[in-house]
């Protein structure tokens, strides 16, 4: 076997391998990128989920006498907001101003949310409805969710993150337009409890006997 031949083979080797490494880099940054997109999805399900709640719960209490409206309009406005926040469709979101103003409108939500039921408190008719204890659990058992999806959701975009950075897989994720993906962060405050300052003025008339 002549060196030219010899020569020739080495560069068809390297080509072979060469070519199954960039297969495998690229089918396993794609897995990523399409387990971050799931996991957007359900995060995005879950928040739907609190939405859809929303009508139903504003209803339920909008009958009690008294009822502080600013309370309900606040529910009102910011489910509102949420559906103002535009992402694209499908994918889980690169730009890091879009998630942040995505999670800004979430956490207006859920901070008005949390500031109905404690003022529902005040209202024993209310917290003795069927239907609001229903919607009250479903809320709760929403929130809980929303936690755990967003904490999936990092751990995945984490998982993305790590690898388009490596060598030499970052070559390959720059040509490719692997761009990285940004996490949900803390919302500072979420911690402390809503405060609410009543107005007892409009504190329900007790029932007559």
């Amino acid at each position: 076997m002549g060196s030219a031949t010899r020569f020739l083979l080495a560069i068809v080797a390297i080509v072979v391998v060469l070519g199954f490494w960039v297969a495998g880099s690229y089918n396993g940054l794609v897995t990523r990128q399409q387990a971050t997109d799931a996991q957007w999805a359900q995060v995005q399900n879950v928040y739907q989920r609190r939405a859809d709640l929303v009508p139903n719960l504003v209803s339920t209490v909008s009958g009690a006498a008294n009822f502080e409206k600013s309370t309900l309009i606040a529910v009102t406005n910011a489910r509102a907001s949420v559906g103002k926040v535009q992402l694209p469709a499908g994918t889980a979101p690169t730009d890091p101003a879009q998630l942040a103003a995505f999670e800004q409108a979430q956490g207006q939500l859920g901070s008005a949310l949390s500031r109905l039921l404690v003022v529902s408190e005040r209202y024993p008719d209310i917290k003795a409805t069927a239907g609001f204890v229903d919607l009250q659990a479903q809320l709760e058992g929403t929130e809980n969710r929303i936690s755990v999806e967003r904490g999936k959701f990092n751990d995945a975009v984490r998982d993305y993150d790590t690898a388009i950075r490596r060598f030499p897989a970052v070559i390959l994720a720059g040509m490719m337009g692997f761009a990285p993906r940004p996490y949900f962060t803390s919302t500072p405050g979420s911690e402390t409890p809503p405060k609410v300052q009543f107005d007892f003025s409009a504190t329900p008339a007790p029932a007559k006997p």
